[in-house]
């Protein structure tokens, strides 16, 4: 994996970290804010396409077939995400998702798009994956809807079924391989990386109107209040996903995916030594194994 290659996807991390740090709580909101992060994105990046190549060579029709697919999966991923969170835990859903995304991304980019890393990547690849759950199971140490309240002691009962958050989990991560293998198709076949996210950003936001439903009426006292927030957003979301796109059309998808879920690391390191959230050690060990990991797939 070249250099050049490693500095794209270690910026998108960071953008991808920044941004969910800057927006931290904001986005629990749900699908107003959404909807505001979606029209954020195409106003402020719109202007950049005739700047970054335009649509790109390929044909008009595969350019709008690529955006129109691309959005419906990415829909499809923030519903499942947002479902996890109701029925399972945060971390648990968190981890699983994380953990089986980039996973499945690299066995379809070896079955579909033909790739074929070395084995030393592979196992850098592996160790990003190891560290990035590690961090999932961190936090799940410290997520405090594991902690009952009151004084009464809450008896563990046998599950009868499987944990909704890991079908959760595993949902989302289909839908995350799903994405990446269809968007680096794309991409790679000819589409301009910024005009693809703004197209599949503008359907979205299409998408995400249609399922607002009465909230409409929060859209604007929402704006009000985070205005600031959702423009970080619009600038550093797609930026993030703009930075991978181009990554992928020099650098194979199964070592880009691992790498990208570095921003989960980012965040969770923030939030031990920032916010305090705990279990710091466990953390910043898990750091040091994406690292290695991210020192494997720079070779």
């Amino acid at each position: 994996m070249s250099s050049f290659a490693v500095l794209l996807v270690l910026a998108a991390a960071v953008a991808h970290a920044a941004w969910n740090v800057i927006a931290h709580g904001v986005s629990r909101i749900g699908m107003p804010f959404l909807w505001l992060g979606a029209v954020s994105s195409v106003v402020v990046w719109i202007g950049v396409v005739p700047f970054t190549g335009g649509l790109g060579t390929g044909t008009v029709p595969a350019f709008l077939l690529g955006i129109v697919v691309s959005a419906l999966l990415h829909v499809a991923y923030m519903l499942v995400l947002q479902r996890g969170y109701r029925v399972g835990r945060l971390s648990t859903v968190y981890a699983t998702a994380r953990g089986t995304g980039p996973t499945i991304s690299v066995v379809l980019a070896v079955t579909l798009l033909g790739e074929r890393p070395s084995w030393l990547s592979l196992v850098g690849g592996l160790l990003v994956l190891v560290g990035v759950v590690a961090v999932g199971l961190a936090d799940a140490g410290a997520d405090p809807g594991a902690v009952a309240s009151g004084s009464v002691p809450v008896v563990a009962r046998p599950r009868r079924r499987i944990d909704p958050g890991i079908v959760a989990g595993l949902l989302t991560g289909v839908a995350i391989a799903a994405y990446t293998i269809w968007d680096a198709h794309f991409v790679r076949g000819g589409a301009a990386p910024v005009a693809f996210m703004v197209g599949c950003t503008a359907v979205e936001a299409v998408l995400f109107g249609a399922l607002l439903g009465r909230r409409r009426r929060e859209l604007l006292p929402v704006l009000r209040a985070h205005w600031g927030r959702v423009l970080a957003f619009g600038v550093l979301s797609p930026l993030s996903y703009i930075l991978v796109l181009a990554a992928i059309t020099i650098a194979p998808v199964a070592l880009v995916a691992p790498m990208r879920e570095v921003s989960v690391v980012l965040v969770s390191v923030f939030g031990a030594l920032v916010l305090r959230e705990g279990r710091a050690t466990t953390r910043i060990a898990a750091s040091v194994v994406v690292l290695a990991g991210i020192a494997l797939l720079a070779i």
